[in-house]
């Protein structure tokens, strides 16, 4: 895929960004997607012409927040990620709904029913030791497990690579740039619950 490329992906709770930020510079990982997220859809479909992007806000529209927690950190079977697995049906329901809006005519492997969702915290690479790093980032994010579900309300549309970044927040009807020194560009797209539910 040439030029750059999106992704839709809900965000953890600010506390929990920022842990996983600190974490990462503690151990000098820099590797891993700067603004730490829950891949909802990939980028397969999501071309640069944006022609899917109406398709995509109107599955949104139509779908409830988002619940969903952490669990235990964890290395995938294949060694390629250490990572926060992410418990909720909700993920994985809006992930197929923006499957069936944007209807990519190619899907990665991982996308459909089987998906699962997670923040990718460090990648693997020559030289990086994942299952030396594990223990540390057990202990640093051990509590969240405990911690009652959070719910998203927001789903952010995020744009890589690029070297200058900035946010567009939906906010009293338009969309409101802020700047922002590094790391993807994204926008936030509201989850809007079903008529009636208000």
């Amino acid at each position: 895929m040439s030029g750059p490329s999106y992704l839709l992906a809900l965000l953890p709770p600010d506390d929990v960004t920022e842990r996983v930020v600190r974490w990462r510079e503690r151990h000098g990982l820099h590797d891993a997607a700067a603004v730490p997220h829950i891949t909802v859809k990939a980028r397969s479909g999501l071309d640069a012409d944006m022609d899917w992007q109406a398709a995509a806000q109107a599955a949104l529209a139509n779908h409830r927040p988002i619940t969903f927690s952490f669990r235990a950190a964890r290395i995938f079977p294949r060694g390629q990620a250490l990572y926060l697995p992410v418990l909720g049906r909700g993920p994985v329901d809006l992930h197929l709904a923006l499957l069936d809006a944007i209807r990519p005519a190619q899907r990665f492997g991982y996308e459909g029913p089987q998906m699962q969702p997670h923040l990718s915290v460090a990648l693997a690479r020559r030289g990086l030791d994942l299952a030396a790093l594990l223990p540390d980032l057990q202990a640093e994010v051990a509590d969240l497990a405990e911690r009652p579900p959070h719910t998203a309300h927001q789903v952010a549309l995020m744009r890589k690579p690029g070297p200058a970044a900035f946010t567009l927040w939906w906010t009293a009807g338009r969309w409101v740039r802020r700047s922002k020194e590094r790391g993807p560009v994204f926008s936030v797209l509201s989850l809007s619950p079903p008529p009636g539910l208000l």
